[in-house]
């Protein structure tokens, strides 16, 4: 089970784990939530270089269509292939199996990143 504490998270409800200058990212239980069913995933290519807050892939559900932001600038190392081939994980294991994209960062990449406390109230609000 992840500690959600551990984790980093942004405004537009993505959360990262960040572990050797890797970031994991996916979207949080509360995206997954508001979006409904997820239906379908886009992500970037690997050797992707992305740019922080660019439109990097969609997350369709039944209810709508999200866009995926990068949260950071860094080089796509690895995608979720269960996720894209089983969109549901990002609704049943947003934080587990449903994860989206891993990313190689540079240091200090992450800082103004929200802590969980920021981010629950960012969602409280």
């Amino acid at each position: 089970m992840t500690d959600l504490n551990a984790l980093k998270y942004t405004e537009e409800h993505e959360w990262l784990s960040i572990t050797d200058g890797v970031a994991t990212i996916g979207i949080t239980d509360f995206a997954a939530e508001k979006l409904g069913d997820v239906v379908f995933v886009e992500l970037p290519e690997v050797g992707a270089e992305l740019t922080a807050g660019t439109i990097v892939g969609e997350i369709e559900s039944t209810k709508s269509v999200g866009e995926l932001y990068a949260p950071l600038v860094g080089t796509v190392t690895e995608i979720n292939d269960a996720a894209v081939d089983d969109p549901s994980l990002v609704n049943s294991a947003p934080f587990e199996g449903g994860w989206l994209i891993k990313i190689a960062i540079a240091d200090g990449a992450a800082d103004g990143l929200l802590d969980r406390d920021a981010y629950v109230a960012l969602t409280e609000g």
